[in-house]
């Protein structure tokens, strides 16, 4: 138990993990935890579009799990990449050790980094299109980064992505705005709340 209480605070402290967007001049930027998070609703939206079994159970695991190992190595970035040697599978065994989870999830771990598996294709797909929502919500700031980057991601999608169905998210996050979700809202004040009677008048 003591084991597992220690492994759960340091998840929980993956919110405290900056990504390194933040030092090329990005403020208000997901931190490790809501970058799982959107990771592991990214996986099922992409599972629930493919034409495949997926085992949900497995895809959401490899999802939480797919690195947290950057609570020990930290997250880098693509130019740190070309620098920075971490050994994440050291702090995955490490943060895993004597908990009740050991076995299962360094398991899943291994799949993920394989690729073998469609659960571990379709949530490292999730893992390349959070960057690319995030880049859109930085965008929507007034960052110039995301319209310099825009040439990167395309190759990302056309060399990266595994299926056909992150492949078409790719596209469409590059045309969204990430704040149709309450300006287009038919629940909102304007479009069918306390607002409707003024619009009448005017």
């Amino acid at each position: 138990m003591k084991r597992d209480l220690e492994f759960l605070y340091e998840v929980g402290a993956l919110r405290l993990v900056p990504r390194q967007w933040h030092r090329f001049h990005m403020d208000n930027v997901a931190d490790l935890a809501d970058h799982h998070f959107r990771v592991a609703w990214l996986a099922l939206m992409i599972a629930a579009r493919e034409d495949a079994k997926v085992d949900s159970a497995k895809l959401l695991k490899m999802a939480i799990v797919h690195d947290i190992a950057e609570s020990r190595t930290g997250d880098v970035d693509y130019l740190a990449r070309q620098y920075v040697t971490r050994n994440e599978a050291q702090g995955l065994t490490d943060m895993l050790a004597e908990t009740s989870l050991q076995a299962e999830f360094k398991q899943l771990a291994r799949e993920y980094e394989a690729r073998a598996c469609l659960e571990a294709k379709i949530v490292k797909d999730a893992d390349n299109l959070d960057v690319d929502m995030e880049l859109q919500e930085q965008a929507s700031q007034g960052h110039q980064l995301p319209h310099d980057w825009r040439a990167n991601r395309e190759l990302v999608g056309k060399t990266k992505l595994y299926t056909d169905t992150a492949r078409a998210m790719q596209q469409a996050i590059f045309e969204s705005n990430p704040h149709d979700w309450h300006l287009k809202s038919p629940s909102n004040r304007v479009n069918g709340g306390d607002w409707q009677d003024m619009k009448a008048v005017a």
